[in-house]
């Protein structure tokens, strides 16, 4: 086994002891200190890329990006000088004068990070600046929305493309006022090879990019595992008034906050008016609600029938994607061991 090496460093006046090889930033998130921050995850690759995560360390001559620089025993870092409130100010400032929308009516109003760094470095507002940026809106995609008017040329969603995904689907197109977040060719999403598992959707940290059917803050979270087929993947599923709002998912072992498609915008089945909420059984050709017991006995009674009468080869019996290993292994030997044939398959082994 392997232990990991402690270092320490003092930040901001404080002793902080962290992990070797972790960055100035993460191990100040770690300690409960906040650095203001656009561009870091800790899923993907330091970047160094929003500018807004500077730091002083004692021994380097200018303000060093803290997201982008190991830990070292002993260093000294300070993050909350005249000189770096003055150049935060100054990068918020121009990010501000660049963002289109108004808060209150943004989806990411109160869970922004651009709007919490404003806030933090003394910023009141942030407003539209630039009307022609309103128009960069790429609706193509069924099941989430991109407002370009929004971004802020943080790169996650390019990165988490790459680098989480391995897709590639983005890229930061053009330079200086003129750049852009879009498929290559400025493709709308619809046309590019994103398989929309929204990863970019989760990670970006203003109101560029929001899944169309979380339209309501959730009250609660709960966690469960997907229903759509057997790797387990585990969701995080916020609920209101018994409903689900919003999906993500966790950063447990299995899927480590990522999920497919149909995990992530796929669950609005379980609202549906069509699902069936108590049994139905036939009685003189009409369908009736029915207890569990009996509809219960109803399928043991005519399965006996059947087998008696044709075999236990006339009888298949085929299991469902959206229900767990656990379910799908009793069914299988209920058919194999109770039944006695070996009929039953499963669309997910297509």
């Amino acid at each position: 086994m392997v232990v990991a090496q402690k270092v320490c460093f003092v930040l901001d006046g404080r002793r902080i002891e962290t992990t070797a090889g972790k960055s100035v930033l993460q191990a100040a998130l770690d300690a409960g200190v906040y650095i203001p921050h656009l561009c870091h995850s800790p899923i993907l690759e330091p970047y160094g890329g929003c500018r807004l995560c500077l730091v002083e360390i004692e021994g380097v001559r200018d303000p060093t990006t803290s997201c982008t620089t190991p830990v070292r025993d002993g260093m000294v870092v300070r993050s909350d000088t005249d000189g770096i409130r003055a150049l935060l100010r100054m990068t918020v400032g121009l990010l501000v004068s660049e963002h289109a929308g108004d808060c209150l009516a943004c989806r990411a109003n109160q869970k922004c990070e651009l709007q919490k760094i404003a806030s933090h470095v003394g910023i009141a507002a942030v407003g539209a600046k630039r009307p022609e940026k309103e128009c960069l809106l790429d609706d193509s995609n069924p099941f989430f929305v991109r407002d370009l008017g929004k971004c802020v040329l943080c790169g996650m969603c390019v990165r988490v493309c790459h680098e989480v995904r391995g897709v590639g689907a983005i890229e930061i197109l053009n330079r200086g006022f003129a750049s852009i977040v879009a498929p290559f060719g400025s493709q709308s999403i619809a046309e590019s090879t994103c398989e929309s598992c929204g990863a970019c959707v989760d990670i970006c940290p203003v109101g560029a990019l929001w899944a169309r059917n979380e339209t309501l803050p959730a009250t609660e979270e709960v966690k469960t595992v997907c229903p759509y087929c057997g790797c387990g993947c585990v969701l995080a599923l916020g609920t209101r008034a018994g409903r689900i709002v919003s999906v993500r998912g966790d950063h447990s072992t299995i899927n480590r906050g990522q999920l497919c498609v149909k995990g992530r915008f796929g669950l609005e089945f379980v609202h549906s008016p069509d699902r069936l909420t108590t049994p139905l059984v036939r009685r003189n050709g009409e369908l009736r609600e029915a207890t569990w017991d009996e509809a219960y006995g109803v399928i043991a009674e005519r399965l006996g029938s059947i087998k008696d009468a044709f075999g236990p080869d006339s009888i298949v019996f085929w299991s469902s994607a959206k229900a767990t290993n656990e379910a799908n292994y009793v069914l299988q030997k209920m058919a194999r061991a109770a039944i006695g044939t070996n009929n039953i398959d499963n669309c997910a082994r297509n």
